[in-house]
């Protein structure tokens, strides 16, 4: 059973005194690029929470809906229904947005494929979703993603990849590892770190293990 009014992110800012700075410093700005160049019109967030990416959208979109399967903390969730069954009528929306949300639905296709029915010809579909990251939210956590993965998932569900982007490389993945094994750290060791290792991540750029994806696929 999920709990009721679940704290969820409600920031798109990177800080370098965050523990998970690694993290969520290349996946913002591969969501950011994503939605700058391909959302537009009316658009669906599943799995929205708080609407953190809201703000990003306001100079591409003309609606913003989001539905989760409970209400966030803030009461930001528009509509309470499953990623699988969501009411609206078929190609209704121009952009689906879902972000680290579908590792969290077991029907993980039928995800996909309400998806694919919600969108109109044309309209696109902007996920991300983890290929390395520890076990959260369990017991409802059930898929790692390669970037082969999520190709055949969206072809099979009708959609058209058009990009998929690595948010990280090894170098910021060593990074997190290191500070995970720290016990009780300062904030100070991830202002050392973090930079540290960030530099050696654009410097040695290797995707062969990344934290997520940031996928594009289209409706024919």
């Amino acid at each position: 059973m999920r709990l009721k009014d679940l704290q969820r992110l409600n920031t798109t800012e990177a800080k370098l005194n965050n523990s998970e700075y690694l993290v969520y410093k290349p996946l913002f700005k591969e969501l950011r690029s994503a939605i700058t160049r391909f959302s537009g019109g009316r658009l669906l967030d599943i799995g929205c929470g708080n609407k953190p990416y809201r703000v990003w959208f306001d100079s591409h979109i003309d609606e913003y809906l989001g539905c989760d399967i409970i209400q966030s903390d803030l009461n930001k969730v528009d509509v309470i229904c499953t990623a699988q069954s969501i009411p609206f009528p078929n190609a209704s929306f121009d952009t689906v947005f879902t972000t680290q949300v579908i590792e969290h639905v077991g029907d993980h296709e039928g995800m996909l494929n309400e998806a694919f029915r919600l969108l109109k010809s044309g309209g696109k579909l902007i996920l991300s979703g983890p290929f390395y990251w520890p076990l959260h939210e369990e017991p409802h956590d059930y898929f790692r993603y390669t970037k082969h993965g999520f190709k055949l998932l969206l072809e099979k569900a009708g959609f058209k990849v058009v990009e998929i982007k690595p948010c990280g490389g090894k170098w910021a993945v060593t990074g997190i590892m290191i500070l995970s094994l720290i016990p009780f750290r300062p904030k100070v060791l991830n202002f050392i770190l973090n930079p540290i290792f960030s530099r050696l991540d654009k410097m040695f750029f290797d995707p062969i293990i990344t934290f997520n994806y940031v996928v594009v696929a289209e409706k024919p």
